[in-house]
């Protein structure tokens, strides 16, 4: 009564908050997956799962309580015992008829993407689709998983290795691929032989959701794929406790570098994919409208929110004349709710993410950054409460800016000019991220010495977003990964097994064999 009136609204936006999360019996609550079963959790404490476009709370996420944390690795461990004892074909065989009944209902595993990250339905689609590929590739793994061996290493003695699995995983995910991160390390971590505990992201549970529900109706047996919830409290369980193996991680660099440190020092397996500040290099000799679209689709598409997004771009020479058309495709495209027929650019996923991304964009003006195309302030008819931002273009940014120093997450592209490819190497060489790159030219020499020189873990040439195919890993590097083996392909396969080297000696007789104190040297044949 006697606030300010913006100390007013915050107390009424804090009081019809705790309205809606206590009192309202229309949203339903997430449920967690424990022992092959899907129930309410026993915890007190809820997040809200908000629709970006409109404000509507989607669901309530609780924070699982250590007793359910603790049931669901129980169940987990027992489980593990029977499912690494079945042959490896038998576990694909529960996998493919998993994949299939998730192809069939993919739409809408999709449309829940949508509804509560905001991207573009045709965004999510692909997101759905990339992760039925990760699938299909984990089928193969009888023969992924295969060890080695070597005959003969010594008279009458063989060596070989075997693959092993873990026992418990765990994974914890973002909200910006809430379908695409669970997937890159669940086929893997199961087919393998482990048993995954999955902490979906407490702000896009839904669509996960709805994949475990799939696992479950296939016919994945009990204990194999478990789900519990939560924020910082959920991450340390994780952590710490000694039975879950290995820890596979994708989120911010503050949160990946939290897991790395604690996970590692409890003795885990931990692999972090983080941050990223992704250039793009474009010489003056590369096909104009091929790579201006590229450019454009690459820094806007999912609004900015990829670890994979293109938010620089660095013209060389000439090429800075195309700096103009850029703007104007970027002002061509449509902005709106993500599930709108015809809408290119959906809404950031939630108010915070909205006002930091124009907080950088203001930062870049004060620092001395022109607009081309200012996204701040866009209206959507229909979606007056929309976390909306704009396609923006900013030129003449500087390499000490805190938009560029920041990873912005938002439809934001910084435009950079320098005279030589050779200026632009160095310079990005010098970010201290590593996650992706490309190159626009048609010229051999120069797409080689840039992927030669460049130290970036992901090189795309005429490539904009070179996240790999899963016959190969996800390759991040320097402060874009933390961890020794990277997320899906045959890393991922090392990662969630364990080498067993055995050695084995069969003679026809042990009978001429005498007492020796000496190392042994099998391989030094006697005569």
């Amino acid at each position: 009564v006697h606030g300010t009136p913006s100390e007013c609204l915050f107390f009424f936006e804090m009081l019809k908050s705790t309205c809606r999360r206590y009192f309202s019996t229309n949203v339903p609550k997430a449920k967690v997956l424990i022992g092959g079963k899907f129930r309410e959790s026993a915890g007190t404490q809820f997040y809200e799962v908000v629709n970006p476009a409109t404000q509507e709370v989607v669901s309530l996420v609780p924070q699982s309580p250590q007793s359910e944390m603790e049931e669901a690795v129980e169940k987990a461990s027992k489980a593990f015992r029977k499912w690494s004892e079945l042959s490896a074909s038998a576990r694909v065989r529960y996998l493919m008829k998993f994949g299939q009944k998730l192809h069939d209902n993919a739409k809408s595993v999709s449309e829940l993407v949508t509804k509560e990250q905001g991207k573009v339905i045709g965004d999510a689609d692909g997101e759905v689709f990339r992760s039925l590929e990760i699938l299909e590739h984990a089928y193969g793994m009888p023969s992924l998983q295969m060890g080695e061996i070597l005959e003969n290493v010594a008279q009458n003695m063989n060596t070989y290795s075997l693959r092993q699995p873990l026992g418990v995983v765990a994974g914890i995910v973002p909200f910006n691929f809430p379908v695409m991160m669970p997937m890159w390390m669940l086929p893997l971590a199961i087919t393998t032989g482990n048993c995954f505990i999955l902490k979906p992201s407490e702000k896009v549970p839904g669509a996960m959701m709805r994949i475990m529900e799939i696992a479950v109706e296939s016919g994945i047996p009990e204990g194999v794929l478990s789900v519990i919830h939560g924020a910082k409290p959920t991450v340390d369980f994780i952590c710490d406790h000694p039975k879950i193996r290995a820890v596979s991680f994708v989120g911010g660099n503050q949160a990946g570098e939290y897991v790395y440190q604690r996970g590692t020092a409890n003795g885990k397996r931990v692999q972090c994919n983080m941050g990223a500040k992704n250039h793009a290099v474009v010489l003056p000799d590369a096909d104009k409208e091929f790579t201006l679209n590229n450019l454009i689709g690459a820094s806007c598409g999912a609004a900015g929110q990829r670890c994979m997004a293109l938010p620089v771009t660095i013209f060389i020479g000439e090429a800075k004349n195309w700096i103009p058309e850029l703007a104007e495709r970027a002002k061509a495209i449509r902005v709106g709710a993500g599930h709108e027929p015809g809408v290119d650019l959906g809404p950031l996923v939630s108010k915070e993410s909205k006002a930091r991304v124009e907080r950088l964009i203001e930062s870049g003006v004060k620092e001395g950054a022109k607009l081309l195309v200012d996204g701040r302030g866009v209206k959507v008819p229909n979606y007056p409460n929309g976390n909306f931002v704009g396609p923006t273009v900013m030129t003449d940014v500087k390499g000490d800016m805190e938009c560029y120093r920041e990873e912005i997450f938002g439809p934001v592209l910084q435009v950079m000019t320098m005279d030589t490819l050779d200026e632009a190497i160095e310079f990005i060489n010098s970010n201290p991220y590593g996650n992706g790159t490309a190159i626009f030219t048609t010229n051999g020499a120069y797409a080689r010495k840039f992927e030669h020189e460049i130290d970036v873990g992901q090189v795309g040439i005429n490539v904009p977003i070179p996240v790999p195919l899963p016959m190969f890993s996800f390759t991040g590097s320097r402060k874009s990964f933390r961890g020794d083996l990277h997320q899906y392909g045959k890393e991922a396969v090392k990662f969630y097994t364990q080498t067993k080297t055995v050695t084995a000696l069969w003679k026809p007789s042990y009978n001429d064999s005498k007492f020796s104190i000496a190392f042994p040297t099998p391989g030094r044949d006697s005569k």
